[in-house]
Protein backbone atom coordinates (compact mmCIF):
# COMPACT_ATOMS: atom_id res chain seq x y z
CA UNK A 1 0.00 0.00 0.00
CA UNK A 2 0.93 3.83 -0.23
CA UNK A 3 2.83 5.01 2.62
CA UNK A 4 0.28 5.98 5.29
CA UNK A 5 -1.88 2.93 4.14
CA UNK A 6 -1.93 -0.17 5.82
CA UNK A 7 -3.30 -3.69 5.21
CA UNK A 8 -5.12 -3.44 8.49
CA UNK A 9 -7.56 -0.32 6.91
CA UNK A 10 -8.30 -3.12 4.07
CA UNK A 11 -9.67 -6.43 5.48
CA UNK A 12 -11.95 -6.89 8.35
CA UNK A 13 -10.45 -7.01 11.65
CA UNK A 14 -10.85 -11.24 12.03
CA UNK A 15 -8.86 -11.54 8.89
CA UNK A 16 -6.28 -9.54 10.40
CA UNK A 17 -6.38 -10.81 14.13
CA UNK A 18 -6.24 -14.29 12.44
CA UNK A 19 -3.43 -13.20 9.90
CA UNK A 20 -1.17 -11.96 12.92
CA UNK A 21 -2.01 -15.05 14.88
CA UNK A 22 -0.42 -16.81 12.01
CA UNK A 23 2.18 -14.75 11.88
CA UNK A 24 2.99 -15.25 15.58
CA UNK A 25 3.58 -19.12 14.67
CA UNK A 26 5.94 -18.67 12.06
CA UNK A 27 7.49 -16.06 14.26
CA UNK A 28 7.36 -13.22 11.55
CA UNK A 29 7.25 -9.75 12.76
CA UNK A 30 4.08 -8.10 12.24
CA UNK A 31 5.03 -4.83 10.88
CA UNK A 32 7.11 -6.86 7.82
CA UNK A 33 3.01 -7.33 6.58
CA UNK A 34 1.72 -4.09 7.30
CA UNK A 35 1.73 -2.78 3.73
CA UNK A 36 1.53 -6.02 2.09
CA UNK A 37 -1.80 -6.03 0.10
CA UNK A 38 -3.97 -9.33 0.45
CA UNK A 39 -3.35 -11.47 -2.38
CA UNK A 40 0.77 -10.87 -2.42
CA UNK A 41 0.45 -12.14 1.84
CA UNK A 42 -1.42 -15.07 -0.24
CA UNK A 43 1.91 -15.92 -2.37
CA UNK A 44 4.15 -15.76 0.66
CA UNK A 45 2.03 -18.01 3.01
CA UNK A 46 1.98 -20.54 0.46
CA UNK A 47 5.50 -20.71 0.10
CA UNK A 48 6.95 -18.42 3.33
CA UNK A 49 10.94 -19.23 2.39
CA UNK A 50 10.91 -17.80 -0.98
CA UNK A 51 9.63 -14.97 -3.05
CA UNK A 52 6.11 -14.90 -3.71
CA UNK A 53 7.56 -14.57 -8.17
CA UNK A 54 10.87 -16.80 -7.90
CA UNK A 55 11.62 -17.96 -10.90
CA UNK A 56 14.07 -20.22 -9.87
CA UNK A 57 12.10 -23.63 -9.86
CA UNK A 58 9.92 -25.27 -11.38
CA UNK A 59 8.56 -26.48 -15.19
CA UNK A 60 8.71 -22.99 -16.76
CA UNK A 61 12.53 -22.49 -15.42
CA UNK A 62 13.61 -25.74 -16.43
CA UNK A 63 12.38 -25.55 -19.97
CA UNK A 64 13.49 -21.56 -19.66
CA UNK A 65 17.12 -22.84 -19.23
CA UNK A 66 17.05 -25.91 -22.04
CA UNK A 67 15.94 -23.13 -24.62
CA UNK A 68 18.92 -20.99 -23.55
CA UNK A 69 21.37 -23.67 -23.80
CA UNK A 70 20.49 -24.80 -27.03
CA UNK A 71 19.75 -21.09 -28.55
CA UNK A 72 16.11 -20.94 -29.18
CA UNK A 73 14.43 -18.07 -28.46
CA UNK A 74 11.54 -17.32 -25.89
CA UNK A 75 8.56 -15.30 -25.71
CA UNK A 76 5.82 -15.29 -23.09
CA UNK A 77 1.97 -15.32 -23.56
CA UNK A 78 1.81 -12.56 -20.98
CA UNK A 79 4.39 -9.92 -19.40
CA UNK A 80 5.42 -10.56 -15.88
CA UNK A 81 3.22 -7.15 -15.09
CA UNK A 82 0.32 -8.30 -17.20
CA UNK A 83 0.67 -11.60 -15.08
CA UNK A 84 0.78 -9.75 -11.52
CA UNK A 85 -2.50 -7.67 -12.28
CA UNK A 86 -4.18 -10.75 -12.43
CA UNK A 87 -4.00 -10.26 -8.80
CA UNK A 88 -3.05 -6.68 -8.46
CA UNK A 89 -6.59 -6.06 -9.94
CA UNK A 90 -7.88 -7.45 -7.56
CA UNK A 91 -10.86 -5.12 -5.45
CA UNK A 92 -10.67 -5.08 -1.56
CA UNK A 93 -12.60 -7.55 -0.92
CA UNK A 94 -11.34 -9.81 -3.67
CA UNK A 95 -8.37 -9.41 -2.52
CA UNK A 96 -9.11 -10.70 1.16
CA UNK A 97 -10.71 -13.72 -0.19
CA UNK A 98 -7.46 -14.70 -2.06
CA UNK A 99 -5.92 -14.58 1.11
CA UNK A 100 -8.83 -16.03 3.17
CA UNK A 101 -8.41 -18.92 0.45
CA UNK A 102 -4.81 -19.29 1.75
CA UNK A 103 -5.78 -19.96 5.06
CA UNK A 104 -8.11 -22.72 4.28
CA UNK A 105 -5.05 -23.92 2.27
CA UNK A 106 -2.64 -23.76 5.24
CA UNK A 107 -5.32 -26.14 7.66
CA UNK A 108 -5.38 -28.83 5.75
CA UNK A 109 -5.84 -29.32 2.18
CA UNK A 110 -3.26 -31.95 1.49
CA UNK A 111 -5.95 -34.73 0.39
CA UNK A 112 -6.75 -31.80 -2.12
CA UNK A 113 -3.18 -31.00 -3.36
CA UNK A 114 -2.58 -34.80 -3.50
CA UNK A 115 -5.73 -35.41 -5.69
CA UNK A 116 -4.59 -32.28 -7.78
CA UNK A 117 -0.77 -33.55 -8.07
CA UNK A 118 -2.08 -37.09 -8.96
CA UNK A 119 -3.68 -35.78 -12.15
CA UNK A 120 -0.77 -33.80 -12.79
CA UNK A 121 1.40 -36.93 -12.74
CA UNK A 122 -1.11 -38.73 -14.98
CA UNK A 123 -0.90 -35.95 -17.51
CA UNK A 124 -5.51 -36.09 -16.65
CA UNK A 125 -5.79 -31.79 -17.49
CA UNK A 126 -9.82 -32.08 -16.85
CA UNK A 127 -9.01 -33.60 -13.41
CA UNK A 128 -6.20 -30.50 -12.64
CA UNK A 129 -9.15 -28.21 -14.05
CA UNK A 130 -11.45 -29.58 -11.54
CA UNK A 131 -9.24 -29.05 -8.50
CA UNK A 132 -8.88 -25.26 -9.90
CA UNK A 133 -12.83 -25.22 -9.94
CA UNK A 134 -13.26 -27.14 -6.43
CA UNK A 135 -10.36 -24.98 -5.07
CA UNK A 136 -12.33 -21.76 -6.40
CA UNK A 137 -15.79 -22.77 -5.67
CA UNK A 138 -16.60 -20.42 -3.19
CA UNK A 139 -14.63 -17.93 -5.58
CA UNK A 140 -15.33 -18.49 -9.05
CA UNK A 141 -14.69 -14.81 -10.36
CA UNK A 142 -10.64 -15.34 -9.11
CA UNK A 143 -11.39 -18.71 -11.35
CA UNK A 144 -11.90 -16.71 -14.03
CA UNK A 145 -9.27 -14.33 -13.70
CA UNK A 146 -6.83 -17.01 -13.20
CA UNK A 147 -7.70 -19.33 -16.08
CA UNK A 148 -10.43 -18.44 -18.70
CA UNK A 149 -10.03 -14.66 -19.43
CA UNK A 150 -6.05 -15.35 -19.45
CA UNK A 151 -6.94 -18.32 -22.08
CA UNK A 152 -9.16 -16.85 -23.93
CA UNK A 153 -6.38 -13.65 -24.44
CA UNK A 154 -3.58 -16.31 -25.05
CA UNK A 155 -5.55 -17.87 -28.24
CA UNK A 156 -4.61 -15.08 -30.88
CA UNK A 157 -1.37 -15.06 -29.85
CA UNK A 158 -1.00 -19.37 -30.00
CA UNK A 159 -2.94 -19.43 -33.50
CA UNK A 160 0.12 -16.99 -34.89
CA UNK A 161 2.09 -19.38 -33.57
CA UNK A 162 0.43 -21.97 -35.33
CA UNK A 163 -0.03 -20.25 -38.95
CA UNK A 164 3.56 -18.93 -38.43
CA UNK A 165 5.17 -22.03 -40.58
CA UNK A 166 7.16 -22.35 -37.69
CA UNK A 167 7.56 -24.40 -34.45
CA UNK A 168 6.82 -23.72 -31.40
CA UNK A 169 6.58 -25.07 -27.98
CA UNK A 170 3.84 -23.35 -25.48
CA UNK A 171 4.02 -24.05 -22.09
CA UNK A 172 0.97 -22.99 -19.33
CA UNK A 173 -0.08 -24.02 -15.84
CA UNK A 174 -2.01 -27.77 -16.77
CA UNK A 175 -5.07 -26.26 -14.99
CA UNK A 176 -4.95 -24.10 -18.57
CA UNK A 177 -5.94 -26.91 -20.32
CA UNK A 178 -8.76 -28.79 -19.42
CA UNK A 179 -12.32 -27.64 -18.95
CA UNK A 180 -14.84 -25.84 -21.54
CA UNK A 181 -12.69 -22.93 -21.43
CA UNK A 182 -9.47 -24.54 -21.51
CA UNK A 183 -7.08 -23.80 -24.45
CA UNK A 184 -7.53 -26.95 -26.20
CA UNK A 185 -11.12 -26.61 -25.93
CA UNK A 186 -11.02 -23.06 -27.21
CA UNK A 187 -8.24 -24.18 -29.55
CA UNK A 188 -10.68 -26.65 -30.86
CA UNK A 189 -14.10 -24.37 -31.42
CA UNK A 190 -11.94 -22.05 -33.49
Amino acid sequence: YPRGDQLKNHVNPRTYQYLCRVLAQSKLPQELIATYRPWFLAFMLDDPSSDAFSSQLGVESFLASRAQAKNKSMTGLESTMEHIRVFSGLNDQESEACLLLSFIELEGSDAASSRTMAAWRRGDAEGVWRSMQERYRDFPSMAERLLTVRNRTWIPKIEGYIHSGKTYFVVVGAAHFGGPNGVLALLRQR
